[in-house]
């Protein structure tokens, strides 16, 4: 599963021993440490990412499945393979059954089962750590999942609230609009009311009131139409004195083209009392 080099650690207090396990193992895509003792192989692991252990069973500083037992507290996925002789069987049985051992074999091994045997358990490490890749993966990707999850709440309670703003600023705009005291019409580019607020409602020009989608032809004259036009071509403000009365009262009238995005798609026309010049002091 693997075609890196595997660590593999041989532990036995008899030359003779490892030698034997070098000349088996060495043709394998392994590499070999060996110890004489359990404290040099409890310190190869500190230094080495080794994969599988291989020990014998009876050592004088201690014993095998002691020792897997300190390997599994201190490495838990490495691979553990104890070589024994049939009368420790019993006691190897137990260590196994505690989850010290992965597997025994009985001395002396047959070289091909033995070599079969510890390519299934690299292959077994090598699956786990896979696993533990794969879940681990996981386990970011629902991480940046649920990251992704709550900015994307976030933008949207952001959004929600800039709409609610925007929602209220154009509603508090509409009352205002509507609440000036004086008459304000929105003109489109085709010469047409658009928008009126209450006191445009209220004017009543050559008899009749304004309406929305009613031609300013129906309600101005020529002069003011021309006014209008100029505005919304050339895009820029004009005053028309009118000159006559609208409801009994004369009215300035201010014409101005929208601007920003909405310039060259309108006008608006604003409707101001003329006031009597003061009578002199004397």
């Amino acid at each position: 599963m693997n075609n890196s080099p595997h660590n593999v650690l041989c532990v036995d207090d008899e030359q003779n021993m490892l030698n034997a396990l070098k000349r088996l193992l060495r043709p394998e895509n392994y590499t070999l440490f060996t110890a004489t003792n359990c404290s040099d192989g409890l310190a190869l692991l500190k230094e080495h990412d080794i994969h599988l252990v291989i020990s014998d069973q009876r050592m004088p500083e201690m014993n095998g499945t002691e020792f897997l037992a300190q390997v599994k507290a201190d490495y838990p996925d490495v691979i553990r393979i104890i070589l024994t002789g049939y009368t420790d069987v019993d006691s190897i049985t137990e260590s196994i059954n505690k989850g010290n051992i992965y597997k025994f074999f009985l001395k002396p091994w047959n070289d091909q089962n033995l070599k079969l045997e510890i390519r299934q358990a690299l292959d077994q490490y090598d699956l786990i750590q896979a696993n533990r890749r794969l879940h681990q993966k996981v386990l970011e990707q629902n991480k940046e999942l649920q990251e992704a999850n709550e900015n994307l709440e976030q933008l949207v309670r952001d959004r929600t609230q800039t709409l609610e703003f925007q929602n209220q600023a154009l509603e508090l705009s509409r009352a205002i609009l509507n609440d000036l005291p004086f008459p304000v019409l929105g003109i489109s580019t085709e010469g047409v009311i658009v928008m009126m607020n209450q006191k445009a409602t209220e004017l009543i020009i050559n008899d009749t009131r304004f309406e929305l989608s009613g031609p300013l032809e129906a309600y101005f004259s020529k002069t003011v139409i021309e006014r209008v036009n100029h505005v919304l071509a050339s895009g820029k403000s004009s005053r028309v004195i009118t000159g006559q009365d609208f409801d009994g009262t004369t009215y300035t009238i201010d014409i101005a083209p929208l601007s920003d995005r909405f310039s060259g798609k309108g006008a608006v026309m604003s409707f101001r009392t003329e006031t009597a010049n003061p009578p002199a002091n004397g």
